[in-house]
């Protein structure tokens, strides 16, 4: 979600199609919509393909395996979390780290997660509802946090170089006020580089 998006407002002369799909765009923004269709698309091939049959004729092949039940109860699962993840949005940690268990599970069940494209897509749907945070809204009266930052706007080019300790106009750092010339001799710089032990 953008929080700092223009508002839609609608003019007389909008057509319809552009009040459906502002008022969309706004709806799909508050939550989250992607998480939501990944994994609702992952759970139909993993229910569809333990019942699928193919039909060459008056040959009929099957793919009806013992795991059909819990293929089926899967792939509902998985569509539920993806209408929950569109209705009811706080409930995404739960849902996200659901979708990706039953996606693992569905590998052994459902025909290898149904030949990996429901398993991809209820992974991938899991993990945008994981990654997914809804926006605040700014402020009427905040500014941006580029122009919070105290001493940066509004300095000169000399003043922003004098507080770097640049020297003469050729741009050459030197030495701060903290800075000694010469380089203090502990004990990793004492014997050649050798440290001590004691």
């Amino acid at each position: 979600m953008n929080p700092q998006a223009p508002v839609y407002v609608r003019a007389e002369d909008d057509a319809w199609p552009t009040v459906v799909y502002y008022h969309f765009h706004a709806w799909s923004g508050r939550r989250p919509f992607w998480a939501g269709l990944f994994t609702l698309l992952g759970g139909f091939p993993i229910a569809y393909f333990p019942y699928a049959d193919l039909r060459l004729g008056n040959v009929s092949l099957a793919m009806a395996t013992t795991g059909g039940a819990g293929a089926l109860i899967i792939g509902v699962l998985l569509i539920t979390l993806g209408l929950a993840l569109w209705f009811q949005e706080t409930i995404r940690v739960f849902a996200g780290v659901a979708a990706i268990l039953l996606a693992l599970v569905s590998i052994p069940v459902s025909n290898l997660g149904g030949f990996f494209i429901g398993f991809t897509l209820s992974m991938v749907g899991g993990a945008l509802a994981l990654a997914w945070a809804p926006g605040q809204p700014a402020e009427e009266g905040e500014q941006p946090a580029a122009e919070q930052q105290p001493g940066v706007v509004g300095l000169t080019k000399a003043e922003a170089t004098a507080d770097m300790g640049v020297q003469g106009t050729q741009g050459i750092p030197g030495p701060r006020g903290t800075e000694t010339a010469h380089a203090s001799e502990t004990t990793a710089h004492a014997d050649g580089g050798r440290n001590s032990a004691g």
